[in-house]
């Protein structure tokens, strides 16, 4: 994500000033606008950008309390995973999903974790369906339904406690910097790139389009030439395989 000079380069003062909080929260002002309008335009409506825009300058001011150089991270990066986990923390609390949606995806999770409990891999779409004992068009709208449960964080799946990076970062470009993967452990790191290489294809497709490119799934849909439905689909499903295969 592009942002001033100043904040890409910048390396904390362990016990800042006023002033150079200030400048801080103004080299920084447009990477926590960018963030808010990218995840409001994802969202309902009823999410106020001002909110996000709040626990975005409060997820920066604690990533320069809990920095620490020796992680061989910019400060610029860590400081991006810390603003869009307040603002995620935010949403979450604000609950704007309705029960009957939260029940969908909890059956839905709940026949990918019995699935992969017994066969030791995530289920096809067919095999979903089969243990759902639906047709497959109740089954798409079942899914459709069920996408607005896919904010996720890394303690919702069952990774160590303490790590807080989120899961949507560990489909940053592999040739990058990639700070999710300088925290974890050997083991964690194995287990998530098992995760996502268990995705289809497709699915590895949309979700990295979705969170690390930050494509609407509109525009996924345009990309891989079908519609926006199947596009919400395929990343609810790769999302729910994700769960139950780190939950494990």
């Amino acid at each position: 994500m592009k942002t001033s000079k100043e904040a890409q380069v910048y390396q904390p003062n362990p016990a800042p000033g006023q002033t150079e909080m200030d400048a801080l929260l103004e080299d920084f002002a447009p990477m926590i606008r960018m963030i808010a309008q990218r995840l409001v335009f994802r969202l309902p409506s009823s999410l106020d950008i001002d909110d996000l825009i709040h626990s975005g300058v409060i997820g920066l001011m604690n990533a320069l309390d809990r920095y620490d150089p020796k992680i061989n991270t910019r400060f610029k990066t860590y400081a991006e995973f810390r603003i869009r986990g307040a603002m995620l923390d935010e949403i979450r609390t604000q609950d704007w999903v309705p029960r009957s949606v939260h029940d969908k995806s909890k059956k839905l999770r709940k026949a990918s974790d019995d699935f992969i409990k017994k066969a030791g891999r995530p289920p096809t779409e067919e095999e979903l369906v089969a243990a759902l004992e639906m047709d497959q068009e109740t089954f798409d709208e079942f899914l459709y339904q069920a996408r607005g449960v896919t904010l996720l964080s890394l303690d919702d799946l069952g990774v160590k406690e303490g790590v807080e990076w989120r899961l949507i970062e560990a489909m940053a470009d592999p040739n990058g910097e990639d700070p999710l993967l300088s925290v974890l452990s050997l083991d964690e790191k194995n287990h998530l790139i098992q995760a996502i290489e268990a995705l289809s294809k497709k699915e590895q497709i949309v979700v990295s389009l979705y969170y690390h490119e930050e494509l609407t799934l509109k525009e996924i849909g345009a990309v891989l030439s079908v519609s926006e439905s199947r596009i919400c689909q395929l990343h609810s499903k790769a999302i729910m395989k994700l769960k139950g295969i780190l939950s494990q």
